[in-house]
């Protein structure tokens, strides 16, 4: 999708008229909506909203159309943003030693099949220093002394640092093979997506090939999912899964799940920079 679009995603407690109301003030300055979507969580009763309106349509840019609906917006109690798709968003990879994830991701990005900036990866090991920069991409190495919480605390607050210079919108944990801070989680909540080798809930923490090989699963699967203070349990994103049977050893599992982790990752992430994912919770809605 090239066409340039202002994207509004809302979500706010349901009632009769949102739809017509949001329409309406779209219609009022000429709008015109190429795509919508609308779901209602019946548990908390939240209403949800994602729509896609041509800029060229409005008589106004997307700094014009924030301050025009905040007034609608305030009226319905919306938590809301409109996004402009002329400014990509700025992804910073956080990765270890495996790289089959980055690799299609920066695969992706090279061909412009993911329209975002990656403006540095960052990793806690050199291995993948040559294969970043070659890609023109800056690549820092952060340092994590594994038994020593002090030098953790202070490698999460280099992170920060460089994502907060770097204008980072959102972090992505492409087999970043670190366990989060909970304060990392808060002050970053909603914009740090993690790859987990597993379908979640079941196997989480290190090592869930071996777990699901010794369980004897007939499944294997991966989950993308936001990062929350509790490990592996954040709002998820998207998953995928995968048929084994009894002849298939541990390494097979990692061979194959290694597919499944670079598509849903590559799923979830797209969902995520188009503005699709709106959180109810520790549940996502997912506007595909």
């Amino acid at each position: 999708m090239n066409e340039h679009r202002y994207t509004l995603t809302l979500s706010c407690p349901d009632r009769v008229g949102i739809v017509a109301a949001v329409s309406g003030f779209v219609a009022q300055h000429g709008g015109w909506i190429v795509e919508a979507s609308y779901h209602t969580d019946q548990e908390t009763q939240q209403f949800f909203m994602r729509q896609e309106i041509r800029a060229d349509s409005l008589p106004f840019d997307a700094a014009e159309l924030r301050t025009r609906f905040a007034a609608l917006a305030a009226e319905f109690q919306m938590t809301w943003q409109i996004s402009d798709s002329d400014f990509r968003k700025r992804v910073v990879v956080l990765v270890s030693q495996h790289d089959h994830c980055l690799n299609d991701l920066l695969h992706r990005w090279r061909s412009g099949e993911l329209r975002v900036e990656i403006p540095c990866v960052i990793s806690n090991h050199q291995s993948l220093r040559g294969f970043v920069e070659w890609h023109g991409i800056p690549f820092h190495y952060v340092d994590m002394p594994g038994n020593n919480e002090q030098a953790k605390a202070a490698a999460f607050a280099e992170i920060a640092r460089r994502f907060d210079a770097e204008r980072g919108d959102v972090m992505v944990l492409a087999r970043f093979m670190q366990i989060v801070p909970a304060d990392f989680c808060a002050s970053y909540a909603g914009r740090i997506i993690n790859i987990h080798h597993s379908f979640l809930p079941s196997f989480v923490g290190s090592k869930p090939y071996h777990q699901a090989y010794h369980r004897g699963v007939k499944l294997i699967g991966a989950t993308c999912h936001y990062v929350s203070d509790e490990l592996d349990a954040g709002p998820i994103i998207e998953q995928d899964t995968m048929r084994i049977d009894h002849g298939d050893t541990v390494d097979d599992m990692v061979r194959y799940g290694k597919d499944i982790e670079k598509a849903v990752l590559a799923r979830g992430l797209r969902y995520h920079v188009e503005d699709r994912v709106l959180v109810c919770g520790n549940k996502t809605i997912v506007f595909r």
